[in-house]
């Protein structure tokens, strides 16, 4: 107890005040809830999936207002700026206010959905299996 009481006098709490001005990449990513957990966060990170401002870089990096980072979702990739820091996880509504996706990147990702229903309808999969008289059609279309 007096051991939190003197860190307390000497300025060396673990408030969000303090840690808002330095707050390590992966547990950002984690926060502003892009990844369920912050070990998934560092891998991805770590693989390079995700880019700070363009470039590769460590889970340790220290997160600054108006990086810009691109994040895979999905089958697209989010291209968002940061706008608030903070390491504590919060509501989905509440997380949305960290970043802001930039045009570009909504462009794209509705431009990438759009394609992907046109190749629905166009998708050259069978609804169902061939049964065994199409099986054998198919064997003998082969072997001509």
């Amino acid at each position: 107890m007096k051991k939190r009481e003197a860190e307390k006098k000497r300025g060396h709490s673990n408030t969000t005040s303090e840690n808002e001005t330095s707050i390590r990449l992966d547990k950002w990513v984690w926060a502003a809830r892009f990844c369920k957990t912050r070990s998934i966060a560092r891998d991805l990170i770590q693989a390079g999936k995700i880019t700070y401002n363009g470039q590769r870089t460590k889970p340790s990096r220290l997160v600054e207002i108006g990086a810009e980072l691109k994040i895979p979702a999905g089958f697209d990739t989010k291209t968002v700026t940061v706008r608030h820091l903070s390491d504590k996880r919060v509501s989905a509504a509440l997380a949305s206010e960290f970043y802001c996706e930039t045009e570009e990147s909504l462009l794209q990702r509705a431009r990438n959905a759009e394609a992907r229903k046109l190749s629905v309808f166009h998708s050259p999969r069978p609804d169902s299996r061939p049964d065994k008289k199409q099986r054998r059609q198919i064997i003998k279309f082969k072997n001509q």
